[in-house]
């Protein structure tokens, strides 16, 4: 069954009967999903941005924007609006199939995986979430890496609290540990 499916058949009685909602309009959903990569290597070597972007690009299904630094750090050496990392942001059908592709096949290729942290909720529903290596996902070949590389993934919700926003996540599939 597709996400997208699953949160309307699913998730919006589950959420409704949780929270008390009367109408399936004030359910917490999905809004957007960010994958933002940024490295210090970009710093010596723009031609890093070109293969950060190549996968960024194969794991979520869209082209990605540079973005650039804003202010100028002379212990990095970085100058205001060099180029330093790429993010996209997902929404709609491209979202859900991220989503889905991110909690039931790349997280638990983590090596030691017990959960995501419970904790990392901004007071608003949203949850950020870090990972270490790109080689996590199925559509990166190990062999053709030239560096392991993190990346930085903010889920945003629509939810009034953290309570909502986590309850959500979890019944759409999310190993929270604690």
């Amino acid at each position: 069954m597709r996400l997208e499916e699953k949160y309307k058949k699913d998730v919006v009685p589950a959420l409704m009967k949780e929270f008390g909602f009367t109408n399936p309009m004030q359910v917490p959903k999905l809004m957007k999903i960010i994958v933002n990569s940024t490295t210090k290597e970009a710093v010596n070597n723009p031609k890093v941005l070109d293969a950060a972007q190549a996968e960024i690009m194969r794991i979520t299904g869209q082209k990605p924007v540079i973005t650039r630094a804003r202010k100028s750090i002379a212990t990095y050496k970085l100058r205001a609006n060099m180029p330093i990392g790429v993010m996209v942001t997902l929404r709609g059908p491209k979202m859900y199939d991220f989503y889905s592709k991110l909690v039931n096949v790349a997280l638990p290729r983590v090596r030691d995986f017990k959960g995501v942290s419970g904790k990392a909720f901004d007071g608003r529903g949203n949850y950020s979430l870090g990972l270490q290596e790109q080689i996590i996902f199925p559509e990166i070949d190990y062999d053709k890496i030239e560096r392991v590389q993190g990346m930085n993934i903010a889920i945003v919700t629509n939810a009034k609290s953290d309570a909502e926003g986590k309850a959500l996540l979890r019944l759409m599939g999310m190993p929270f540990r604690n």
